[in-house]
Protein backbone atom coordinates (compact mmCIF):
# COMPACT_ATOMS: atom_id res chain seq x y z
CA UNK A 1 0.00 0.00 0.00
CA UNK A 2 1.56 3.31 -1.04
CA UNK A 3 1.24 6.57 0.82
CA UNK A 4 -1.67 7.82 -1.30
CA UNK A 5 -3.80 4.72 -0.64
CA UNK A 6 -3.07 4.89 3.11
CA UNK A 7 -4.21 8.50 3.17
CA UNK A 8 -7.54 7.62 1.48
CA UNK A 9 -8.22 4.77 3.90
CA UNK A 10 -7.56 6.95 6.91
CA UNK A 11 -9.91 9.65 5.60
CA UNK A 12 -12.73 7.13 5.03
CA UNK A 13 -12.43 5.70 8.54
CA UNK A 14 -12.31 9.18 10.09
CA UNK A 15 -15.46 10.40 8.36
CA UNK A 16 -17.26 7.12 9.07
CA UNK A 17 -16.59 7.50 12.78
CA UNK A 18 -17.61 11.15 12.66
CA UNK A 19 -20.86 10.47 10.82
CA UNK A 20 -21.81 7.62 13.14
CA UNK A 21 -21.33 9.86 16.15
CA UNK A 22 -23.33 12.81 14.74
CA UNK A 23 -26.91 13.29 16.04
CA UNK A 24 -29.73 12.52 13.59
CA UNK A 25 -31.47 15.43 11.85
CA UNK A 26 -34.04 17.11 14.07
CA UNK A 27 -37.70 16.06 13.44
CA UNK A 28 -40.25 18.74 12.42
CA UNK A 29 -42.01 18.39 15.81
CA UNK A 30 -38.71 18.79 17.63
CA UNK A 31 -38.15 21.99 15.70
CA UNK A 32 -41.58 23.29 16.80
CA UNK A 33 -41.01 22.27 20.41
CA UNK A 34 -37.72 24.09 20.38
CA UNK A 35 -39.83 27.19 20.97
CA UNK A 36 -43.29 25.96 21.96
CA UNK A 37 -41.86 23.54 24.50
CA UNK A 38 -40.72 26.51 26.56
CA UNK A 39 -43.18 27.55 29.28
CA UNK A 40 -42.35 31.16 28.63
CA UNK A 41 -44.47 30.87 25.46
CA UNK A 42 -47.55 31.24 27.69
CA UNK A 43 -50.77 30.05 26.03
CA UNK A 44 -48.73 28.85 23.05
CA UNK A 45 -46.76 26.47 25.26
CA UNK A 46 -47.18 22.77 24.45
CA UNK A 47 -46.35 20.14 27.06
CA UNK A 48 -44.93 17.39 24.86
CA UNK A 49 -45.38 14.71 27.55
CA UNK A 50 -49.06 15.52 28.05
CA UNK A 51 -49.69 15.91 24.33
CA UNK A 52 -48.39 12.41 23.68
CA UNK A 53 -51.22 10.97 25.82
CA UNK A 54 -54.02 12.88 24.08
CA UNK A 55 -56.24 11.63 21.25
CA UNK A 56 -53.95 13.49 18.85
CA UNK A 57 -50.76 12.17 20.46
CA UNK A 58 -49.74 10.29 17.31
CA UNK A 59 -50.28 13.32 15.09
CA UNK A 60 -47.47 15.67 14.21
CA UNK A 61 -47.70 19.42 14.57
CA UNK A 62 -48.13 19.81 10.81
CA UNK A 63 -51.24 17.60 10.90
CA UNK A 64 -53.19 20.54 12.26
CA UNK A 65 -50.85 23.47 11.43
CA UNK A 66 -50.37 22.53 7.80
CA UNK A 67 -49.89 26.15 6.73
CA UNK A 68 -46.81 26.73 8.95
CA UNK A 69 -43.48 26.90 7.11
CA UNK A 70 -40.49 26.82 9.44
CA UNK A 71 -38.59 29.02 6.98
CA UNK A 72 -40.85 32.05 7.59
CA UNK A 73 -42.06 31.23 11.11
CA UNK A 74 -42.25 33.08 13.42
CA UNK A 75 -43.17 36.23 11.61
CA UNK A 76 -46.02 35.06 9.38
CA UNK A 77 -49.49 34.82 10.94
CA UNK A 78 -50.72 31.28 11.57
CA UNK A 79 -54.16 30.42 10.23
CA UNK A 80 -56.76 28.96 12.64
CA UNK A 81 -56.74 25.18 12.73
CA UNK A 82 -59.29 23.60 10.39
CA UNK A 83 -60.73 20.70 12.37
CA UNK A 84 -62.95 19.82 9.42
CA UNK A 85 -60.01 18.21 7.64
CA UNK A 86 -60.48 15.21 9.97
CA UNK A 87 -63.81 15.87 11.69
CA UNK A 88 -65.94 16.83 8.71
CA UNK A 89 -69.36 15.83 10.10
CA UNK A 90 -68.85 17.49 13.48
CA UNK A 91 -67.51 20.63 11.82
CA UNK A 92 -70.44 20.79 9.41
CA UNK A 93 -72.87 20.46 12.31
CA UNK A 94 -70.99 23.13 14.27
CA UNK A 95 -71.22 25.56 11.34
CA UNK A 96 -75.02 25.43 11.62
CA UNK A 97 -75.00 25.93 15.39
CA UNK A 98 -75.53 29.25 17.14
CA UNK A 99 -71.77 29.34 17.88
CA UNK A 100 -70.80 28.62 14.29
CA UNK A 101 -73.21 31.20 12.87
CA UNK A 102 -71.98 33.78 15.37
CA UNK A 103 -68.33 33.24 14.39
CA UNK A 104 -69.27 33.33 10.72
CA UNK A 105 -70.90 36.72 11.39
CA UNK A 106 -67.55 38.01 12.73
CA UNK A 107 -67.85 37.36 16.47
CA UNK A 108 -64.40 35.98 17.30
CA UNK A 109 -65.43 35.51 20.94
CA UNK A 110 -68.01 32.88 20.04
CA UNK A 111 -67.03 29.36 21.06
CA UNK A 112 -64.89 27.38 18.62
CA UNK A 113 -63.84 23.72 18.70
CA UNK A 114 -60.91 24.54 20.99
CA UNK A 115 -63.14 26.52 23.37
CA UNK A 116 -64.90 23.32 24.41
CA UNK A 117 -62.36 20.57 23.62
CA UNK A 118 -59.18 22.60 24.47
CA UNK A 119 -56.25 22.92 22.05
CA UNK A 120 -53.33 20.55 22.60
CA UNK A 121 -54.62 18.48 25.53
CA UNK A 122 -57.73 16.98 23.90
CA UNK A 123 -58.70 13.72 25.60
CA UNK A 124 -61.53 11.24 25.08
CA UNK A 125 -64.94 12.23 26.38
CA UNK A 126 -64.88 9.47 29.02
CA UNK A 127 -61.63 10.80 30.49
CA UNK A 128 -62.30 12.46 33.88
CA UNK A 129 -60.31 15.48 32.67
CA UNK A 130 -62.29 15.91 29.44
CA UNK A 131 -63.89 19.39 29.33
CA UNK A 132 -66.93 17.92 27.55
CA UNK A 133 -67.51 15.14 30.09
CA UNK A 134 -70.96 15.54 31.64
CA UNK A 135 -69.81 16.65 35.07
CA UNK A 136 -67.30 19.08 33.57
CA UNK A 137 -69.68 20.74 31.11
CA UNK A 138 -70.90 23.47 33.49
CA UNK A 139 -67.30 24.59 34.07
CA UNK A 140 -66.56 24.47 30.33
CA UNK A 141 -69.71 26.33 29.28
CA UNK A 142 -69.31 28.67 32.23
CA UNK A 143 -66.22 30.18 30.60
CA UNK A 144 -68.65 32.18 28.46
CA UNK A 145 -72.00 31.65 30.16
CA UNK A 146 -71.06 32.23 33.77
CA UNK A 147 -74.40 33.49 35.08
CA UNK A 148 -76.30 30.74 33.29
CA UNK A 149 -74.13 28.07 34.88
CA UNK A 150 -74.57 29.61 38.34
CA UNK A 151 -78.35 29.33 37.90
CA UNK A 152 -78.09 25.82 36.47
CA UNK A 153 -76.00 24.56 39.39
CA UNK A 154 -78.52 26.02 41.85
CA UNK A 155 -81.45 24.39 40.04
CA UNK A 156 -82.97 20.96 40.70
CA UNK A 157 -81.12 19.72 37.63
CA UNK A 158 -77.76 21.03 38.82
CA UNK A 159 -78.30 19.65 42.33
CA UNK A 160 -79.08 16.23 40.85
CA UNK A 161 -75.92 16.34 38.73
CA UNK A 162 -73.87 17.29 41.79
CA UNK A 163 -75.39 14.32 43.62
CA UNK A 164 -74.01 12.00 40.93
CA UNK A 165 -77.26 11.32 39.08
CA UNK A 166 -76.07 10.77 35.53
CA UNK A 167 -79.57 11.09 34.05
CA UNK A 168 -79.87 14.69 35.25
CA UNK A 169 -79.86 17.06 32.27
CA UNK A 170 -76.87 19.25 31.67
CA UNK A 171 -76.06 21.88 29.02
CA UNK A 172 -75.89 19.62 25.94
CA UNK A 173 -79.01 17.64 26.87
CA UNK A 174 -81.14 20.70 26.16
CA UNK A 175 -78.95 22.65 23.73
CA UNK A 176 -77.43 19.69 21.82
CA UNK A 177 -73.72 18.95 21.27
CA UNK A 178 -72.10 20.35 18.15
CA UNK A 179 -75.42 21.72 16.86
CA UNK A 180 -75.74 24.03 19.87
CA UNK A 181 -79.12 25.78 19.73
CA UNK A 182 -80.17 29.13 21.11
CA UNK A 183 -83.56 28.18 22.49
CA UNK A 184 -84.66 31.70 23.38
CA UNK A 185 -86.45 32.05 20.04
CA UNK A 186 -87.70 28.45 19.95
CA UNK A 187 -91.45 27.88 19.61
CA UNK A 188 -93.49 26.71 22.62
CA UNK A 189 -94.09 23.42 20.78
CA UNK A 190 -90.37 22.78 20.36
CA UNK A 191 -89.57 23.57 24.01
CA UNK A 192 -92.38 21.42 25.34
CA UNK A 193 -92.28 18.47 22.97
CA UNK A 194 -88.58 18.20 22.09
CA UNK A 195 -86.66 19.60 25.05
CA UNK A 196 -88.47 19.16 28.37
CA UNK A 197 -90.44 16.08 27.35
CA UNK A 198 -87.25 14.14 26.56
CA UNK A 199 -87.00 13.48 30.29
CA UNK A 200 -90.40 14.38 31.74
CA UNK A 201 -92.23 12.42 29.06
CA UNK A 202 -90.09 9.32 29.64
CA UNK A 203 -92.01 6.79 31.73
CA UNK A 204 -88.84 4.94 32.76
CA UNK A 205 -87.23 8.16 33.95
CA UNK A 206 -90.32 9.25 35.87
CA UNK A 207 -90.67 5.87 37.56
CA UNK A 208 -87.01 5.76 38.55
CA UNK A 209 -87.03 9.19 40.18
CA UNK A 210 -90.64 9.13 41.43
CA UNK A 211 -91.72 12.02 39.21
CA UNK A 212 -95.30 12.57 38.00
CA UNK A 213 -95.81 10.69 34.74
CA UNK A 214 -98.45 13.04 33.33
CA UNK A 215 -96.64 16.37 33.22
CA UNK A 216 -96.27 16.44 29.44
CA UNK A 217 -99.71 14.99 28.60
CA UNK A 218 -101.59 17.31 30.98
CA UNK A 219 -99.70 20.33 29.64
CA UNK A 220 -100.82 19.55 26.11
CA UNK A 221 -104.40 19.13 27.36
CA UNK A 222 -104.28 22.68 28.76
CA UNK A 223 -104.97 25.84 26.76
CA UNK A 224 -101.24 26.59 26.62
CA UNK A 225 -100.47 23.15 25.22
CA UNK A 226 -103.29 23.22 22.70
CA UNK A 227 -102.21 26.66 21.44
CA UNK A 228 -98.65 25.32 21.10
CA UNK A 229 -99.95 22.46 18.94
CA UNK A 230 -101.78 25.01 16.82
CA UNK A 231 -98.43 26.71 16.12
CA UNK A 232 -98.67 29.67 18.49
CA UNK A 233 -95.37 31.49 18.89
CA UNK A 234 -96.45 33.52 21.91
CA UNK A 235 -98.15 30.91 24.06
CA UNK A 236 -96.61 29.69 27.30
CA UNK A 237 -94.38 26.63 27.32
CA UNK A 238 -92.74 24.73 30.18
CA UNK A 239 -89.99 27.31 30.65
CA UNK A 240 -92.48 30.20 30.74
CA UNK A 241 -93.61 29.05 34.18
CA UNK A 242 -90.74 26.92 35.48
CA UNK A 243 -87.85 29.01 34.15
CA UNK A 244 -85.01 28.10 31.83
CA UNK A 245 -81.91 27.40 33.89
CA UNK A 246 -82.97 28.20 37.46
CA UNK A 247 -85.62 25.49 37.62
CA UNK A 248 -86.59 25.01 41.26
CA UNK A 249 -89.05 22.87 43.16
CA UNK A 250 -92.38 24.51 43.97
CA UNK A 251 -91.51 24.30 47.66
CA UNK A 252 -88.44 26.55 47.15
CA UNK A 253 -89.30 30.20 48.02
CA UNK A 254 -87.22 31.30 45.01
CA UNK A 255 -89.18 29.13 42.59
CA UNK A 256 -91.27 30.89 39.96
CA UNK A 257 -94.06 28.38 40.64
CA UNK A 258 -93.94 28.80 44.41
CA UNK A 259 -97.39 29.87 45.58
CA UNK A 260 -96.05 33.22 46.75
CA UNK A 261 -94.61 33.95 43.28
CA UNK A 262 -97.42 32.68 41.05
CA UNK A 263 -99.10 36.07 40.56
CA UNK A 264 -95.83 37.53 39.28
CA UNK A 265 -95.20 34.50 37.05
CA UNK A 266 -98.67 34.57 35.51
CA UNK A 267 -98.44 38.34 35.24
CA UNK A 268 -95.63 38.05 32.70
CA UNK A 269 -98.29 37.17 30.13
CA UNK A 270 -101.55 38.06 31.87
CA UNK A 271 -101.25 41.70 32.93
CA UNK A 272 -104.26 41.67 35.26
CA UNK A 273 -103.42 38.38 36.98
CA UNK A 274 -104.38 38.18 40.64
CA UNK A 275 -104.20 35.55 43.33
CA UNK A 276 -107.49 33.89 42.39
CA UNK A 277 -106.44 33.69 38.75
CA UNK A 278 -103.04 32.21 39.60
CA UNK A 279 -104.62 29.45 41.67
CA UNK A 280 -105.77 27.71 38.48
CA UNK A 281 -104.41 24.25 37.76
CA UNK A 282 -102.34 23.25 34.75
CA UNK A 283 -101.09 19.72 35.40
CA UNK A 284 -104.26 18.12 36.81
CA UNK A 285 -105.67 15.20 34.84
CA UNK A 286 -109.34 15.18 34.05
CA UNK A 287 -111.35 13.60 36.84
CA UNK A 288 -108.58 14.02 39.42
CA UNK A 289 -107.92 16.53 42.17
CA UNK A 290 -109.10 16.65 45.78
CA UNK A 291 -109.70 20.31 46.60
CA UNK A 292 -113.21 21.82 46.54
CA UNK A 293 -112.83 23.39 43.08
CA UNK A 294 -111.53 20.14 41.58
CA UNK A 295 -114.38 18.14 43.14
CA UNK A 296 -117.02 20.55 41.81
CA UNK A 297 -115.36 20.48 38.39
CA UNK A 298 -115.37 16.67 38.45
CA UNK A 299 -119.07 16.56 39.36
CA UNK A 300 -119.97 18.94 36.55
CA UNK A 301 -117.84 16.89 34.15
CA UNK A 302 -119.54 13.64 35.19
CA UNK A 303 -123.02 15.17 34.89
CA UNK A 304 -122.28 16.48 31.41
CA UNK A 305 -120.78 13.21 30.24
CA UNK A 306 -123.94 11.41 31.36
CA UNK A 307 -126.12 14.08 29.77
CA UNK A 308 -124.21 13.89 26.48
CA UNK A 309 -124.40 10.10 26.43
CA UNK A 310 -128.14 10.03 27.10
CA UNK A 311 -129.08 12.94 24.83
CA UNK A 312 -126.92 12.14 21.81
CA UNK A 313 -127.38 8.41 22.34
CA UNK A 314 -131.15 8.88 22.34
CA UNK A 315 -130.99 11.05 19.20
CA UNK A 316 -128.80 8.48 17.46
CA UNK A 317 -131.11 5.61 18.45
CA UNK A 318 -134.15 7.55 17.24
CA UNK A 319 -132.59 8.32 13.85
CA UNK A 320 -131.20 4.83 13.39
CA UNK A 321 -134.67 3.36 13.96
CA UNK A 322 -136.16 5.92 11.57
CA UNK A 323 -133.51 5.14 8.99
CA UNK A 324 -134.20 1.43 9.43
CA UNK A 325 -137.89 1.93 8.69
CA UNK A 326 -137.11 3.93 5.55
CA UNK A 327 -134.66 1.29 4.38
CA UNK A 328 -137.31 -1.37 4.91
CA UNK A 329 -139.83 0.68 2.99
CA UNK A 330 -137.51 1.06 0.03
CA UNK A 331 -136.46 -2.59 0.13
CA UNK A 332 -140.13 -3.70 0.15
CA UNK A 333 -141.22 -1.20 -2.50
CA UNK A 334 -143.50 -3.26 -4.84
CA UNK A 335 -142.41 -1.20 -7.84
CA UNK A 336 -138.92 -2.71 -7.67
CA UNK A 337 -139.45 -5.50 -10.18
CA UNK A 338 -136.68 -5.31 -12.77
CA UNK A 339 -133.71 -7.63 -11.98
CA UNK A 340 -130.51 -5.76 -12.80
CA UNK A 341 -128.11 -8.16 -11.01
CA UNK A 342 -128.56 -11.94 -11.06
CA UNK A 343 -127.66 -14.14 -8.10
CA UNK A 344 -124.16 -14.97 -9.41
CA UNK A 345 -123.37 -11.27 -9.84
CA UNK A 346 -124.65 -10.47 -6.35
CA UNK A 347 -122.49 -13.20 -4.77
CA UNK A 348 -119.42 -11.92 -6.59
CA UNK A 349 -120.23 -8.35 -5.50
CA UNK A 350 -120.62 -9.50 -1.88
CA UNK A 351 -117.24 -11.25 -1.98
CA UNK A 352 -115.60 -8.18 -3.50
CA UNK A 353 -117.24 -5.66 -1.16
CA UNK A 354 -116.70 -7.70 2.01
CA UNK A 355 -113.08 -8.55 1.28
CA UNK A 356 -112.36 -4.96 0.18
CA UNK A 357 -113.67 -3.48 3.43
CA UNK A 358 -111.67 -5.96 5.51
CA UNK A 359 -108.56 -5.29 3.44
CA UNK A 360 -108.89 -1.53 3.90
CA UNK A 361 -109.34 -1.76 7.66
CA UNK A 362 -106.65 -4.38 8.28
CA UNK A 363 -104.23 -2.82 5.78
CA UNK A 364 -104.37 0.74 7.08
CA UNK A 365 -104.34 -0.55 10.68
CA UNK A 366 -100.70 -1.49 10.06
CA UNK A 367 -99.85 1.95 8.68
CA UNK A 368 -101.77 3.79 11.40
CA UNK A 369 -101.45 1.64 14.53
CA UNK A 370 -102.66 4.42 16.85
CA UNK A 371 -105.97 4.90 15.05
CA UNK A 372 -109.39 3.32 15.52
CA UNK A 373 -108.51 0.90 12.71
CA UNK A 374 -106.09 -0.87 15.02
CA UNK A 375 -108.74 -0.99 17.75
CA UNK A 376 -111.10 -2.76 15.33
CA UNK A 377 -108.34 -5.33 14.83
CA UNK A 378 -108.21 -5.84 18.64
CA UNK A 379 -104.84 -4.04 18.71
CA UNK A 380 -103.31 -7.34 17.70
CA UNK A 381 -100.83 -7.72 14.86
CA UNK A 382 -101.66 -11.42 14.65
CA UNK A 383 -105.38 -10.71 14.19
CA UNK A 384 -104.65 -7.91 11.73
CA UNK A 385 -102.27 -10.01 9.64
CA UNK A 386 -104.57 -13.04 9.50
CA UNK A 387 -107.59 -10.87 8.66
CA UNK A 388 -105.70 -9.15 5.84
CA UNK A 389 -104.51 -12.41 4.33
CA UNK A 390 -107.88 -14.15 4.62
CA UNK A 391 -109.60 -11.15 3.01
CA UNK A 392 -106.99 -11.12 0.24
CA UNK A 393 -107.61 -14.81 -0.41
CA UNK A 394 -111.39 -14.21 -0.59
CA UNK A 395 -110.85 -11.39 -3.09
CA UNK A 396 -108.65 -13.64 -5.26
CA UNK A 397 -111.25 -16.43 -5.15
CA UNK A 398 -113.92 -13.88 -6.07
CA UNK A 399 -111.81 -12.67 -8.99
CA UNK A 400 -111.40 -16.24 -10.26
CA UNK A 401 -115.16 -16.83 -9.87
CA UNK A 402 -115.86 -13.67 -11.86
CA UNK A 403 -113.50 -14.79 -14.60
CA UNK A 404 -115.35 -18.12 -14.79
CA UNK A 405 -118.68 -16.26 -14.83
CA UNK A 406 -117.49 -13.99 -17.67
CA UNK A 407 -116.38 -16.95 -19.83
CA UNK A 408 -118.80 -19.78 -19.17
CA UNK A 409 -122.05 -18.09 -18.12
CA UNK A 410 -124.37 -16.54 -20.70
CA UNK A 411 -125.28 -13.64 -18.41
CA UNK A 412 -121.59 -13.17 -17.63
CA UNK A 413 -120.63 -12.99 -21.30
CA UNK A 414 -123.40 -10.47 -21.92
CA UNK A 415 -122.18 -8.47 -18.92
CA UNK A 416 -118.63 -8.28 -20.29
CA UNK A 417 -119.82 -7.30 -23.78
CA UNK A 418 -121.96 -4.52 -22.29
CA UNK A 419 -119.00 -3.33 -20.19
CA UNK A 420 -116.61 -2.94 -23.13
CA UNK A 421 -115.68 0.69 -23.83
CA UNK A 422 -116.95 2.15 -27.10
CA UNK A 423 -116.78 5.53 -28.90
CA UNK A 424 -120.23 6.44 -27.57
CA UNK A 425 -118.77 6.59 -24.04
CA UNK A 426 -116.50 9.47 -25.03
CA UNK A 427 -119.41 11.40 -26.53
CA UNK A 428 -121.45 10.63 -23.41
CA UNK A 429 -118.73 12.14 -21.20
CA UNK A 430 -118.75 15.33 -23.29
CA UNK A 431 -122.56 15.46 -23.27
CA UNK A 432 -122.66 14.86 -19.49
CA UNK A 433 -120.21 17.70 -18.80
CA UNK A 434 -122.33 19.98 -20.97
CA UNK A 435 -125.49 18.80 -19.16
CA UNK A 436 -123.92 19.51 -15.76
CA UNK A 437 -122.58 22.95 -16.67
CA UNK A 438 -125.01 24.39 -19.23
CA UNK A 439 -128.59 25.10 -18.06
CA UNK A 440 -131.15 23.47 -20.33
CA UNK A 441 -128.64 21.15 -22.04
CA UNK A 442 -130.09 17.66 -22.75
CA UNK A 443 -129.05 14.74 -20.58
CA UNK A 444 -127.14 11.99 -22.41
CA UNK A 445 -128.86 8.64 -22.77
CA UNK A 446 -126.94 5.62 -21.51
CA UNK A 447 -127.03 1.97 -22.44
CA UNK A 448 -127.03 -0.80 -19.86
CA UNK A 449 -123.80 0.59 -18.43
CA UNK A 450 -122.75 4.22 -18.79
CA UNK A 451 -119.22 5.58 -18.82
CA UNK A 452 -119.23 5.94 -15.02
CA UNK A 453 -119.92 2.24 -14.44
CA UNK A 454 -117.46 1.17 -17.11
CA UNK A 455 -114.69 3.34 -15.64
CA UNK A 456 -115.30 1.88 -12.20
CA UNK A 457 -115.49 -1.73 -13.39
CA UNK A 458 -112.24 -1.68 -15.35
CA UNK A 459 -110.54 0.21 -12.52
CA UNK A 460 -111.58 -2.62 -10.20
CA UNK A 461 -110.21 -5.19 -12.65
CA UNK A 462 -106.89 -3.39 -12.88
CA UNK A 463 -106.73 -2.68 -9.14
CA UNK A 464 -107.49 -6.29 -8.23
CA UNK A 465 -104.73 -7.54 -10.50
CA UNK A 466 -102.21 -4.96 -9.27
CA UNK A 467 -103.04 -5.38 -5.57
CA UNK A 468 -103.02 -9.16 -5.91
CA UNK A 469 -99.61 -9.19 -7.62
CA UNK A 470 -97.93 -6.75 -5.23
CA UNK A 471 -99.64 -8.34 -2.22
CA UNK A 472 -98.36 -11.78 -3.20
CA UNK A 473 -94.85 -10.38 -3.62
CA UNK A 474 -95.00 -8.84 -0.15
CA UNK A 475 -96.58 -11.93 1.42
CA UNK A 476 -94.06 -14.35 -0.08
CA UNK A 477 -91.06 -12.02 -0.08
CA UNK A 478 -88.72 -14.66 1.34
CA UNK A 479 -89.28 -16.76 -1.78
CA UNK A 480 -89.51 -13.84 -4.20
CA UNK A 481 -86.10 -12.49 -3.24
CA UNK A 482 -84.49 -15.70 -4.48
CA UNK A 483 -85.12 -14.37 -7.98
CA UNK A 484 -85.76 -10.64 -7.48
CA UNK A 485 -83.67 -7.87 -5.88
CA UNK A 486 -84.77 -6.70 -2.43
CA UNK A 487 -85.78 -3.29 -3.77
CA UNK A 488 -88.51 -5.00 -5.82
CA UNK A 489 -90.31 -5.77 -2.54
CA UNK A 490 -89.91 -2.15 -1.41
CA UNK A 491 -91.40 -0.92 -4.68
CA UNK A 492 -94.25 -3.44 -4.31
CA UNK A 493 -95.00 -2.07 -0.81
CA UNK A 494 -95.12 1.49 -2.16
CA UNK A 495 -97.40 0.51 -5.05
CA UNK A 496 -99.62 -1.54 -2.71
CA UNK A 497 -100.00 1.36 -0.26
CA UNK A 498 -100.78 4.11 -2.75
CA UNK A 499 -103.03 1.91 -4.88
CA UNK A 500 -104.95 1.13 -1.68
CA UNK A 501 -105.39 4.85 -1.00
CA UNK A 502 -106.52 5.44 -4.59
CA UNK A 503 -109.00 2.56 -4.48
CA UNK A 504 -110.44 3.52 -1.08
CA UNK A 505 -110.96 7.15 -2.04
CA UNK A 506 -112.46 6.14 -5.39
CA UNK A 507 -115.00 3.88 -3.68
CA UNK A 508 -115.95 6.57 -1.15
CA UNK A 509 -116.12 9.49 -3.58
CA UNK A 510 -117.40 7.72 -6.73
CA UNK A 511 -119.16 4.43 -5.94
CA UNK A 512 -120.79 5.48 -2.67
CA UNK A 513 -122.24 8.56 -4.34
CA UNK A 514 -124.06 6.57 -7.01
CA UNK A 515 -125.40 3.88 -4.66
CA UNK A 516 -126.00 5.91 -1.48
CA UNK A 517 -125.71 9.69 -1.69
CA UNK A 518 -127.32 10.26 -5.07
CA UNK A 519 -130.79 11.66 -4.14
CA UNK A 520 -132.37 9.17 -6.56
CA UNK A 521 -130.68 6.25 -4.78
CA UNK A 522 -130.79 7.45 -1.17
CA UNK A 523 -130.87 5.91 1.37
CA UNK A 524 -129.50 2.90 -0.53
CA UNK A 525 -129.66 1.17 -3.88
CA UNK A 526 -130.71 -2.37 -2.91
CA UNK A 527 -129.73 -3.96 -6.22
CA UNK A 528 -126.71 -5.48 -4.45
CA UNK A 529 -129.11 -7.28 -2.06
CA UNK A 530 -131.87 -8.70 -4.24
CA UNK A 531 -130.79 -7.45 -7.67
CA UNK A 532 -134.01 -5.46 -8.24
CA UNK A 533 -134.54 -1.85 -9.23
CA UNK A 534 -137.54 0.27 -10.11
CA UNK A 535 -138.15 -0.12 -13.89
CA UNK A 536 -139.21 3.51 -14.26
CA UNK A 537 -136.10 4.78 -12.47
CA UNK A 538 -133.93 2.36 -14.45
CA UNK A 539 -135.44 3.63 -17.70
CA UNK A 540 -134.53 7.21 -16.73
CA UNK A 541 -130.94 6.23 -15.94
CA UNK A 542 -130.41 3.69 -18.76
CA UNK A 543 -133.01 4.31 -21.47
CA UNK A 544 -130.95 2.43 -24.08
CA UNK A 545 -130.56 -0.77 -22.02
CA UNK A 546 -131.40 -3.61 -24.39
CA UNK A 547 -132.35 -5.91 -21.50
CA UNK A 548 -134.75 -3.56 -19.71
CA UNK A 549 -138.52 -3.82 -20.21
CA UNK A 550 -140.22 -1.01 -22.07
CA UNK A 551 -141.74 1.53 -19.73
CA UNK A 552 -144.88 3.33 -20.88
CA UNK A 553 -145.60 6.68 -19.35
CA UNK A 554 -149.01 6.98 -17.70
CA UNK A 555 -150.71 10.04 -19.18
CA UNK A 556 -152.54 10.59 -15.88
CA UNK A 557 -149.35 10.39 -13.81
CA UNK A 558 -148.51 14.09 -14.14
CA UNK A 559 -152.10 15.22 -13.77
Amino acid sequence: MNLQQLKRAFTAVFFGIALSAAPPPASPDATCLGCHGDKSMGEKYVDAAKFSHTVHGDNGCASCHADVDVNDHPGKAVAPVDCASCHEKAARTYQNSTHGKSRKAGNTRAASCASCHSKHEIVKVNDPKAPVRRENLPRTCGQCHGEVVVNLEASVHGQATAAGITEAPTCTDCHSDHAIEDLRAASPMKISSQVCSRCHGDTRMNEKFDLPDNRVSTFFESFHGMSAKEGSKKGADCSSCHGYHLVLAASDPRSSINKANLVRTCGKCHANANENFSNGTIHVSKGKGTDLGARINNWVRSIYLSLIFMTIGGMAAHNLLLHRRKLQAKLNDPSRTFVRMDMAARIQHAMLAGSFILLVISGFALKYPDSWLSFVMFNSEVVRRLTHRIAASIMVVGAVAHLYYAIFDKNGRTFILDMLPEPKDLFDVIAQVRYLLVPGAPRPQFKRFGYAEKMEYWAVVWGTFLMGATGALIWFKMYATHWLPRWAVDVAITVHYFEAILATLAIIVWHFYFVIFDPDAYPLNFAFWDGKVNPHHHHEEHPLDHLAPKVHEDPDEDA
